[in-house]
């Protein structure tokens, strides 16, 4: 979950791209919620405050602006929070990759491995030879 202190050190083309990403998966997550293939159904409450964070951060650089006492973050502010940002959603990414590992595992009826023995399996030369 990104922090606003974060969000703020971003550039505005940044910002607007994060906007974006965020109300698509918003949108995605409730398509899901919908047709129930929601696995993290906390994760709509999750994405809806980054969309709200990521508006407040732009209102408040708009505000700003207008006033003329808005000064933009450092380069190195601004690659830091990018790094740190990236963390976040690398672990965000991570999270939804054990919990869909774990639903397709749970999913997977049990045993059907030891059903049939390639032992069992008769190959075609051996049933031509059984025929004649």
């Amino acid at each position: 979950m990104a922090q606003a202190i974060d969000l703020a050190q971003l550039d505005g083309d940044e910002l607007a791209s994060r906007l974006g990403d965020a109300r698509r998966e918003l949108f995605n997550l409730r398509f899901q919620l919908a047709t129930g293939q929601l696995d993290n159904p906390a994760r709509v409450g999750q994405v809806r405050h980054d969309v709200a964070r990521i508006l407040t951060v732009l209102r408040a650089r708009e505000i700003l602006e207008a006033e003329g006492a808005y000064v933009a973050p450092t380069q190195a502010e601004h690659e830091e929070a990018l790094a740190k940002l990236a963390a976040e959603d690398a672990a965000v990414a991570e999270k939804a990759e054990a919990r869909a590992a774990a639903a397709e595992a749970e999913a997977a009826p049990e045993g059907t491995d030891d059903l049939i023995d390639d032992d069992d399996l008769i190959d075609d030369d051996e049933l031509e030879e059984e025929e004649a």
